[in-house]
């Protein structure tokens, strides 16, 4: 080989590898800069210790390897999440400052008319990280042994037997409406300030009836402590698999998911919005948090194109401005 021939070659090698390490993920020189390499702030809307903060620190470590970023949880609660989503709404549109909400991010604009931003003109979703099945509970002394049992006792006498729930508006608040609804009964719904003390005095026989979230009823279930009627997803819980779904039970259309959407200020650049999915995506798939998110019997939301996860967005509005209007729900 001459040496015109061998420096050709090195060349060709040197251009090959200079071009895939552009194309690496991890190299800043073809990305879009995120809020000029500084921190990226996950703003929770909800406090430490729940199950909105619970994810947002399982997905904080993987998307932060990813970008090459620090990413910080900082938790924003109050206002059924109003302060935290103004936060964001307000936020430099730089990929800076994201949101990550739960379920009520979809309740709200029915809920509260006058609402300090705008959830679907505000903000650009990222993606949903998974979801999440409730369950129905009761005191281990109550006579329903079943869903059935229970709507029959129920519609033997209405407007007799009490539900919990974390205060009016909340989700078990409103999946409990979704179940008279469904099943065609009255129950009596008693607000509580937070799941914590509703979950307690239904442990404790005060009330019967709960719709709770499974990671945090689990342990009470298999100590006995709680008994569980049926899931409130259209298929079993991971955790739970021998308890039925509520269709499986016999109530009609029912289905009742806890989600937890993360989501930017509208006018992010279109490219800062895709590195940030592609971050989310890489922690969602990443085995830790897989595992973990499937140990609290949720299911991956996998498919976070832009406009799949504003359909699903746009559908729980539906569903829940639907209900809150026929059931006459206020946060009051």
């Amino acid at each position: 080989m001459s040496r015109l021939d061998t420096f050709s070659a090195e060349r060709r090698k040197a251009l090959l590898a200079a071009a895939a390490a552009l194309a690496a993920p991890g190299i800043a020189l073809s990305q879009p800069q995120i809020a000029a390499g500084k921190p990226i702030s996950l703003v929770v809307s909800y406090p430490p210790g729940g199950g909105a903060d619970l994810i947002a620190r399982l997905i904080a470590a993987p998307m932060a390897k990813f970008l090459g970023q620090t990413v910080i949880v900082d938790n924003r609660p109050g206002g059924s999440g109003q302060i935290a989503a103004s936060m964001v709404a307000r936020a430099a549109p730089d990929g800076g400052t994201l949101l990550l909400d739960a379920s009520s991010f979809a309740v709200n604009p029915s809920l509260f008319p006058k609402l300090p931003y705008d959830s679907q003109k505000d903000f650009a979703p990222l993606g949903v990280v998974a979801l999440f099945p409730n369950v129905l509970v009761c005191t281990p002394s109550f006579e329903a042994r079943t869903v059935k049992d229970l709507v029959r006792m129920a519609k033997a006498a209405p407007g007799k037997i009490a539900y919990a729930s974390s205060g009016n508006g909340s989700a078990q608040h409103l999946a409990g409406a979704l179940f008279e609804s469904r099943a065609g009964v009255e129950l009596v719904h008693v607000p509580y300030r937070g799941g914590g003390p509703a979950l307690n005095d239904v442990i404790g026989g005060q009330v019967p009836l709960f719709f709770a979230n499974v990671a945090s009823s689990l342990g009470h279930i298999e100590s006995g402590r709680l008994r569980p009627l049926a899931v409130t997803t259209r298929v079993r819980a991971r955790a739970l698999p021998q308890v039925p779904t509520m269709e499986e039970a016999g109530v009609p259309a029912y289905e009742v998911l806890e989600w937890n959407p993360v989501l930017a200020p509208a006018a992010t650049p279109g490219a800062v919005q895709e590195r940030l999915r592609a971050a989310l995506r890489s922690a969602i798939a990443d085995p830790e948090v897989l595992a973990r998110i499937r140990a609290l019997s949720g299911e991956p939301f996998t498919d976070n194109d832009p406009a799949k996860v504003a359909a699903f967005l746009q559908r729980q509005r539906e569903q829940w401005g639907k209900l809150v209007r026929e059931r006459h729900i206020t946060a009051g």
